[in-house]
């Protein structure tokens, strides 16, 4: 099942062409997987990292930019899991605006952290079971 978000696209996050600049999408990505964690898995990312001393990032990413995100588009994300292993996880993406025109696509590989050494771990228990409730079936 997956999460779904929506941001505003603000002026700040625009280039001169007057579109999103690419980096700008790549942080509201980041905006939207730190939200999704209350609700996929019931702790906020903020709690995770400052007390629990977890962290996921990123060691990979496949992306399609199809469309422009434009000044004033509301950004509808969908989020869920295309993998849950025992270290790592293969996250989906996908960015509509409001009239559901799909904008852009992404898969981001994230590794399980100690905070602390930046040694990879495993998923903890209670975080992977929320993690799996996510993860979308492929179609066979």
């Amino acid at each position: 099942m997956a999460v779904h978000l929506a941001r505003r696209v603000d002026y700040p996050m625009l280039d001169n062409a007057n579109i999103a600049y690419f980096p700008r999408i790549y942080d509201l990505s980041h905006r939207f997987f730190e939200e999704c964690w209350e609700p996929m898995c019931g702790i906020s990312y903020p709690e995770m990292i400052g007390v629990r001393r977890i962290g996921f990032p990123v060691v990979h990413i496949e992306t399609d930019f199809i469309a422009p995100l434009r000044y004033g588009d509301t950004v509808h994300a969908t989020i869920w899991l295309e993998k849950v292993g025992s270290k790592s996880c293969t996250w989906g993406y996908e960015f509509h605006n409001q009239n559901e025109e799909l904008l852009w696509r992404s898969k981001q590989v994230t590794v399980c952290v100690d905070i602390d050494s930046l040694e990879s771990q495993p998923i903890p228990t209670d975080v992977k079971e929320g993690l799996l409730q996510h993860v979308k079936e492929s179609s066979s």
